[in-house]
């Protein structure tokens, strides 16, 4: 994979766009000092290098109703390549998985799943550990509030 060079107006156009997906393109260009048809041909030019993955909604779920937010680091019983790639082919059809992450350290991976209520997030695990997933243990840390979340601080990043 090679690396996009970007200067400061293609970080800025980055920034704007990570915390406001849906701003109007002559917004846009205005907030980054430039003309929407040079400023249009930049983002699309980060679209195509595969920067810009993709535009999404940040959903409020408390207005949806009850539910749980819940961390859980995973240790698994193999650490052949076949066991993870078996895992994360399970954990990639689990739509209350929001988030997977292979991490360093103590543990293999970090979830991130989103439930109904405990008993839900407790048959998911409960699925998990009965299918050929892996997993020798789990530890779930349910989220009593949320604190931050945002958009990376990508002027402290690279270049």
């Amino acid at each position: 994979m090679t690396q996009t060079r970007l200067d400061d107006r293609d970080i800025a156009i980055l920034a704007v766009l990570a915390r406001e997906g849906r701003i109007a393109k002559t917004e846009l260009a205005a907030r980054v000092n430039l003309s929407p048809t040079p400023c249009w041909e930049r983002m699309k030019r980060l679209e195509q290098a595969g920067l810009i993955r993709g535009y999404r909604a940040e959903i409020d779920l408390t207005l949806l109703g009850p539910h749980v937010q819940i961390f859980v680091t995973v240790e698994l019983d193999s650490h052949k390549a076949e066991s993870f790639q078996t895992f994360e082919r399970v954990v990639a059809r689990m739509d209350q998985v929001t988030g997977c992450w292979a991490i360093g350290g103590g543990h293999d991976y970090l979830m991130q799943v989103i439930a109904r209520d405990v008993a839900a997030f407790q048959d998911l695990m409960d699925g998990m550990l009965e299918s050929r997933a892996g997993v020798r243990r789990y530890f779930s840390y349910i989220v009593t509030k949320p604190v931050k979340d945002g958009p990376p601080a990508l002027g402290l990043l690279g270049g």
